[in-house]
């Protein structure tokens, strides 16, 4: 099947490998509560256990060199009207969601240390904030 939209999540290579994935996935869960379009039905096996629903689309992952790299995405998307999330290095220091808003808040928008950013929009727009990213290992 092929979507006419997109979730791509860019992520800094320099980070460790616990960090790449905890910043997946709180990019991914942004799109999630952000788009709620992108959610599927819930699932269930043979024996009846329910699960909870998942992404009815693919989400690519890639990976960014540096901070330079994910702002680019960043501006990009935002200049085309796109859904944008963002992590930034300081919210590896924080526990919980009221820091972690508050440390995006404390800094402007250009001068945030990307370590994440997430997008979702038309297929061919994402394509284009993406372009010369090469895929995550």
């Amino acid at each position: 099947m092929r979507f006419d939209t997109k979730i791509a999540i860019v992520v800094r290579s320099d980070l460790a490998t616990w960090q790449r994935l905890n910043v997946t996935a709180f990019m991914a869960s942004s799109v999630a509560g952000g788009v709620p379009e992108t959610m599927g039905l819930p699932y269930a096996d043979a024996s009846g256990t329910a699960y909870l629903p998942m992404f009815r689309q693919p989400v690519l992952v890639y990976e960014g060199a540096d901070a330079a790299a994910l702002r680019a995405v960043r501006e990009r998307a935002a200049g085309r009207g796109m859904e944008v999330a963002v992590y930034i290095e300081e919210m590896f220091k924080t526990g919980n969601d009221d820091d972690n808003r508050a440390a995006v808040a404390g800094v402007e928008t250009d001068a945030l240390d990307l370590v994440g950013v997430a997008v979702y929009g038309p297929r061919n727009a994402v394509d284009k904030v993406m372009k010369g990213l090469p895929l995550h290992p």
